[in-house]
């Protein structure tokens, strides 16, 4: 079967669109979001006066920096995974400002919540898995295991469980402090940790079988894969 083309660049730009989509209809259904989404929610729940997405700004810089310092390097294009992240956290709060994607107004619709939380937990795999396929930089959160990982050669497998682990305990302790209960993280973490790795790898074999992607610009695609 002949696959289909299609731009690298699209893919990207598709993948930043779908996961901010994902992620607000996952805050909407409020039965819990990703461990690497949590931090960023926690603080706009605490602390109102920045939307999520802004939250998101600052969070990711001071990842990127913290990267910086235990990889012991800095490169250029390290900056255009911080502004992917500005441009997620942008249209993450511009969806966000569609009523029905309010937590509180579907509160009582429990088929509702349900089906955006399924939804977004397919749609943030496929995300993930895009980004996989393009060569641009994704979100800090994610560069930060690969540097690490490329850096001191470390198993990705083992170190990303740590990492997440990490986020995991760093929200829920976060969330007791601000809250003095589970705020932002329910069951819904548990089932994205358990479900999240396998359904990225189901999407990357079917965008493998399906499609072929190439960048439209070679010579970009060549830098950034230095």
């Amino acid at each position: 079967m002949k696959k289909i083309k299609i731009y690298n660049e699209l893919v990207f730009v598709l993948a930043v669109i779908l996961i901010a989509f994902s992620v607000a209809i996952t805050i909407a259904s409020d039965f819990g979001v990703s461990m690497i989404a949590a931090p960023s929610l926690i603080l706009h729940l605490k602390f109102a006066f920045l939307t999520v997405g802004q939250w998101e700004y600052i969070f990711q810089a001071a990842l990127l920096v913290v990267m910086c310092i235990v990889i012991r390097k800095f490169r250029f294009v390290y900056l255009q995974a911080f502004l992917t992240s500005v441009v997620y956290g942008a249209i993450l709060d511009l969806w966000r400002l569609i009523p029905i994607f309010n937590p509180e107004t579907i509160h009582d619709n429990i088929v509702l919540r349900v089906v955006f939380f399924v939804t977004g937990i397919v749609l943030t795999s496929l995300a993930v898995a895009m980004f996989f396929k393009s060569y641009f930089l994704p979100e800090v959160t994610d560069l930060f295991v690969k540097a690490v990982v490329d850096r001191y050669n470390l198993k990705q497998t083992i170190f990303k469980t740590s990492y997440d682990v990490i986020f995991l305990v760093g929200s829920v302790v976060m969330s007791l402090i601000f809250f003095g209960k589970l705020n932002g993280i329910g069951v819904g973490t548990v089932i994205i940790v358990l479900l999240n790795g396998i359904m990225i790898g189901l999407w990357g074999k079917f965008i493998d079988k399906f499609f072929d992607i190439v960048p439209a610009f070679p010579k970009v695609c060549a830098y950034f894969e230095k």
